[in-house]
């Protein structure tokens, strides 16, 4: 199993610590946000990690040398998530065997469960179908995720960031995707959408047009957003809890 973590972000909500030290290297306790992450993806059984990160990121990579199951790529341009996930699956040596690739978000910790595990054990149990993990917000804060719209456990539809009267439901995209490796195919003729970006929701829409099962897991813990201030106290707080 591959995986990719995007983390090219500027971490511009954090300026100006974010002029030396990268929003996913914050400290968790004793680690790195970003450290956490890989841990969750080689805890799934994942082999090969690319990290795309951005120029002045460089800290990252010194951090994990010598991690022989982790390679870098560099996002030159700030195009969107879609575009990050792009990057990475064009650095990874897919063999024929790889159906599937693990997508972690670089800002999301999950607290209270082990996301991807659970979602692979999941896809297992469905046939080894596409995956994306999911939890539920108020309805007031839809407007800042990927909103998933469901009918009998599977995604039918999906928008990014609607309006709260547009959104389909309350459901959203909560940092883990686990996708058909067919969703290259897609991306690289995605037109950009939302703030001008590439976005992954519209690739992989385009994959539910063409007949793609996705299923929603909504796993049981709670995903942190380490991408605001307000955000990463609140996962320092979670994360605690569980150790």
């Amino acid at each position: 199993m591959k995986a990719i973590i995007p983390a090219a972000g500027h971490g511009t909500r954090f300026l100006p610590i974010t002029k030396v030290v990268p929003k996913e290297m914050l400290p968790i306790g004793s680690k790195p946000a970003l450290e956490l992450i890989i841990e969750e993806a080689k805890r799934a059984g994942v082999d090969e990690i690319t990290l795309v990160i951005s120029r002045g990121k460089e800290l990252i990579r010194q951090y994990f040398a010598g991690d022989e199951s982790i390679r870098f790529v560099y996002q030159e341009e700030q195009r969107g998530l879609g575009h990050a996930v792009l990057v990475g699956l064009e650095a990874l040596a897919l063999s024929a065997d790889d159906s599937q690739v693990l997508v972690l978000l670089g800002d999301a910790l999950v607290a209270g469960c082990d996301a991807s595990s659970e979602m692979l054990g999941f896809s297992r149990a469905h046939g080894g179908v596409s995956v994306i993990g999911c939890e539920q917000v108020p309805r007031e804060r839809v407007s800042r995720y990927g909103v998933l719209e469901i009918a009998d456990g599977r995604i039918t539809g999906m928008v990014e960031k609607p309006s709260v009267e547009d959104a389909p439901s309350n459901l959203v995209i909560a940092g883990r995707y686990l996708l058909d490796v067919r969703v290259a195919d897609y991306l690289r003729t995605q037109e950009p959408g939302k703030g001008g970006e590439i976005q992954l929701t519209d690739a992989i829409r385009r994959m539910l047009a063409d007949g793609a099962t996705v299923l929603a897991y909504e796993y049981p813990g709670h995903r942190q957003d380490i991408g605001n201030p307000k955000g990463y106290l609140n996962a320092l707080v979670a994360m605690g809890a569980n150790e």
